[in-house]
């Protein structure tokens, strides 16, 4: 003999907890794929800002082994070469 109480309870077992424990699943599925994609994205800004600092040390070099010519090299004219300099278009 069941009572109201005892058929509710099984009712609970059988039915509520699978339904209760698939949404939670599917809200941490839901959680995983955010994380991801928010992983991809600071990875794509990161290699943004590395693809931005490698050309700016690209630029400060290319000045320096100017730089580094004028000095050593004897024979220019050293106003000439910063008149040169300032004249030319930045990268």
């Amino acid at each position: 003999m069941h009572d109201g109480f005892t058929i509710f309870m099984l009712t609970l077992v059988v039915i509520g907890l699978p339904v209760g424990g698939g949404l939670l699943f599917s809200a941490y599925e839901r959680s995983l794929k955010h994380r991801e994609k928010m992983a991809t994205m600071m990875n794509a800004q990161a290699a943004e800002k590395a693809a931005q600092y490698a050309a700016q040390t690209e630029r400060l070099e290319q000045r320096v082994r100017v730089l580094e010519r004028i000095v050593t090299d004897k024979g220019i004219d050293l106003a000439d070469e910063i008149e040169k300099l300032r004249d030319a278009p930045l990268n």
